[in-house]
This record gives structure tokens, sequence and C-alpha cells, in this order.
């Protein structure tokens, strides 16, 4: 089915089974049925709810989610710093649900990098391997190449306060993976860069994943951030995995109107537009930039409806149009600016989209039969 297509599935690889206690081809982490209830006095909270989820050995594979959707407590219980309600983790087929995180072969880099301010930049690099016992002169050698790789092999002896943002956040990365940990575990480790930044540490961290082969789980509520780094991608919303899929998958077919709305911008239509305009009584999404103004005769294989210009939002490049279909519908159209010329807000158009660039959506999977 086209990339278009109205149905909407989830990769194979993104259905999971309790595993029998071996490693799956290719298997990195395996979670199993993973619940985690924080409990207070009289009220709990269902933080992380039946999560099944196998990701490969070598991927970027991102955890994303807006505030509370539980990515990040998924990731705390990958790591060992929390201990899952139910369910079960495995690495590479071990079972280590019940172990401590010094027992795992992990290792995490947070947003604040938690590097020791009075140690050099070499130095930080090392104390993994020195608390491990390794040998001083294996583990300068093993530190020195893996702040070459970083970019930071002339920064070995100065202090991390004498480093820029982006400069601390190589160095955390470069702590993390001298180790040789089997699976790399990021929690918003870009949060607290700059835009410019963020973006170049982005491209960074994606050739620095691919140089070194290590399995990346990344936490980020940044869906551009997610879209452009991650091999595959698992939409969290409120405890639960709403999709899981590649980012053109997600992207292009998201399967409710939560990942709909979330990962981009999407019009939702509602049943009655559906079967007004498409003939299909069912929620369907299309997103703005498959949306056309259109004058004249519209194409046999697109769909049409009429409505009245209510905003225009000047973007650069493009412009943002939204238009008011009838008292309950408004659709959103990106255009491109200089084909807009002479358009007015009040001004009534006719907008048109390939019909397959519609595609069905639940509500979302909590509203589809509750927990699974």
């Amino acid at each position: 089915m086209g990339a278009w297509g109205v149905a909407v599935h989830v990769t194979e690889s993104a259905r999971t089974t309790p595993p029998d206690g071996d490693a799956t081809d290719g298997s990195a982490v395996q979670l199993v049925g993973l619940r985690k209830t924080f409990t207070g006095g009289d009220q709990s909270v269902q933080a992380v709810d039946g999560v099944d989820l196998t990701i490969g050995k070598g991927e970027f594979f991102s955890l994303l989610g807006p505030s509370g959707s539980g990515k990040t407590t998924v990731l705390r219980m990958i790591a060992g710093f929390e201990t899952p309600t139910a369910g079960a983790i495995l690495l590479e087929g071990k079972d280590v649900t019940q172990s401590p995180p010094y027992d795992r072969n992990v290792n995490t880099v947070f947003q604040d990098y938690a590097l020791f301010p009075h140690m050099t930049v070499l130095e930080n690099v090392e104390y993994g391997l020195k608390v491990k016992g390794v040998s001083r002169g294996e583990r300068r050698q093993r530190a020195l190449e893996m702040l070459d790789k970083v970019h930071l092999g002339d920064f070995g002896r100065r202090k991390p306060h004498q480093l820029s943002g982006g400069q601390r956040q190589r160095v955390a990365l470069a702590r993390a993976l001298v180790n040789k940990p089997k699976v790399l575990l990021l929690d918003e480790p870009l949060g607290a860069l700059d835009l410019k930044l963020r973006e170049e540490m982005q491209v960074e961290l994606k050739s620095l994943q691919q140089d070194v082969g290590i399995t990346f789980i990344f936490v980020t509520h940044d869906q551009g951030e997610a879209l452009s780094m991650s091999d595959r991608i698992a939409v969290f919303n409120q405890g639960r995995m709403e999709q899981v899929g590649t980012p053109r998958e997600i992207y292009e077919n998201p399967s409710t109107a939560f990942v709909a709305g979330f990962v981009g911008t999407s019009n939702i239509l509602s049943e009655d537009l559906s079967e007004r305009v498409l003939g299909v009584r069912a929620v369907h999404s299309v997103r703005p930039e498959r949306i056309r103004i259109v004058s004249g005769t519209v194409p046999a294989d697109d769909v049409s409806v009429e409505g009245t210009v209510e905003d225009i939002q000047y973007l650069g490049s493009d412009c943002r149009v939204r238009i008011a279909i009838d008292n309950s519908n408004r659709l959103l159209a990106s255009v491109l600016s200089n084909g807009l010329a002479g358009l007015a807000i009040g001004d009534t158009i006719r907008l048109a989209w390939p019909r397959h660039a519609a595609f069905t959506v639940a509500h979302t999977k909590h509203q589809q039969g509750g927990h699974e």
C-alpha cells in the first residue's frame, strides 16, 4: 500500500510477543507487559500501563510523547532506577527486571549532563572505567579515543565550566560510551541547548550512533527531533503506546487522532465532514501540506470542499491558512506564500486534496476498549 493509503497498520517489527527467555534475533531490549504504578497515601497513578516492545540491536529508537506520558518512566525502568509494578525487562534475552542498575550493561545520559565539576574532561570520561578497575594506561587510551570521536580531543585538560553547553553534552556522551554499553539511554539530552545548537547536535548524535553501532534509546517530547533522528519511534500518551513505527509511518499513517495531532500538524475530519467530502463515515485526517487552494476544475482523483478564510499566518516561504468549512469544522492549509496574491480574510475559496491523502484514525487507543 502506498505511503498515503487509507488503511493504517503497524509494522511487523513493532509487534511483540512474550519471549521464552532466549534473545530474539537482533533484539537488544524487550519490554513485556510493563506497568508502573506510583502510590502515595490514598492515591495511585498508573504511569506506564501495559507496554510491549522490542528494540533491535543497533537501532536509534525514540520514545516520544508529551510531559507525563510515561516515556521517561519506561527509560528509568530499563536503566534500573525504577522497579516495574508488573511485567518484564530483557536485555539481549536476559531478564534484568529485578537487577540493580550496576548489573545492567546500559548507561544513561541526562539532560543536566551530571559531570563532576572538580575533574578535568579527561578524568570525567575515565571515571566509569576507573570504578570498574580498568588499568590506568587502558582507561587513558580509551578515554582519549572516545574524546576524539566526539571532537573534543584537545579539551581533555579543561574543566566542565570552561566548556559550552554543546561541549559538555559531548563529554557526557563520551563518558557513557567509553564503557561500551550494550544500550545507551538518553533522557532528553538536548533539551537544555538553544535551537541552533540542538539542531547541530541532532546531526552529530545520529552520526555518532552510526559510528559506534550501539543501540540508542532516546526520550524526547520534540516531534521534529524524533522524526529526524530515529530508525523507529514509539509514541506515548497517558502511559500507553499509541503507535510504533518508522518516522515515515508515524507521520504519514498515524493510527490515532492523538498521533496525527501530536506528530506534526494534522486536520481531523469529523465523521459528518468525512461522509460529506469522502463519502465514508469515519474520522479521517489530512496533513495541511496536502491541501491546495484551487480554482476551476478539480481533478477526478481529488476531493474538494468550500470554505471561508479565517486567518492567514505568514511563515516565510509558505503560509498557514485557516478555513472555516462550517460552524464546527475548520481546516488548515499550508501553501506557498507566492501563491496567495490577493487572498484575504473573509474570501470564499475551494480546497482540494488527493482522496488517498486522507487516512482513517481512531480517537485514541484508550477510547477503544481500555486496557489490553
